[in-house]
């Protein structure tokens, strides 16, 4: 990495299309960032976190994988200049993920309030008791920034309070085995939130909203 560019780390789960939202709230800084040549860019697609509420269908996760790098080209995400690559194929993060599950409570995960938000979202499919796996995401996507050592993280505002419990892991870390992780910073659009089409809700995926991103 040049030592006069910051490194970016950010991504999105294989679940379905992209839509407006995701490019308004998201997609359109990073394509400004990486075009700026400020910037290492790497885009990671989520496989592994996408299967914690979709781990009755990988077939569907398995498809979007494909879906979703065309996505990313269609809306300007160079390969010449921006690291494009597949979770599962780096195992290192999953090592990762397994030693950042040792510095955080249930009770902390169960106060993230996008995570609360997303369970709630979920009863279809958790019931009354969700699983560790979802429940434990954040330390995940930790373990994505972290290992790439993601200074600069483009994201919509519902992914403040992930980021700030990143933030949180890598301080822990770092008091108990020195200064080796760098905290890393959200980057948020210009944009505002898109309603989906009930009006309540932000759009999305996974909640029957409706899909817009052209390509």
């Amino acid at each position: 990495m040049s030592e006069n560019k910051k490194r970016i780390l950010t991504g999105d789960r294989p679940t379905g299309k992209l839509h407006i939202g995701h490019y308004f709230g998201s997609l359109k800084k990073r394509v400004e960032m990486q075009n700026s040549g400020e910037y290492d860019m790497y885009i990671l697609i989520a496989d592994v976190q996408a299967l914690t509420d979709n781990f009755n269908n990988p077939e569907k996760v398995r498809k979007n994988v494909r879906e979703l790098a065309m996505d990313y080209l269609s809306c300007g995400i160079d390969p010449e200049k921006t690291t494009i690559y597949i979770q599962s194929m780096i195992p290192e993060t999953a090592e990762l993920t397994v030693y950042y599950s040792n510095l955080v409570t249930i009770a902390r995960l169960e106060r993230n309030p996008t995570v609360k938000t997303e369970i709630a979202q979920k009863k279809e499919l958790f019931g009354e008791s969700v699983t560790y796996g979802f429940l434990g995401y954040p330390v995940s996507q930790a373990a994505d920034i972290t290992t790439f050592e993601g200074e600069l993280v483009p994201a919509g505002e519902d992914q403040e309070p992930l980021i700030e419990q990143c933030r949180e892991i890598v301080r822990k870390f770092n008091n108990i085995y020195g200064e080796v992780l760098k905290e890393p910073k959200i980057v948020l659009s210009d944009g505002k939130r898109i309603k989906g089409l009930d009006g309540n809700e932000k759009m999305g995926k996974s909640l029957r909203k409706c899909n817009l991103f052209i390509r």
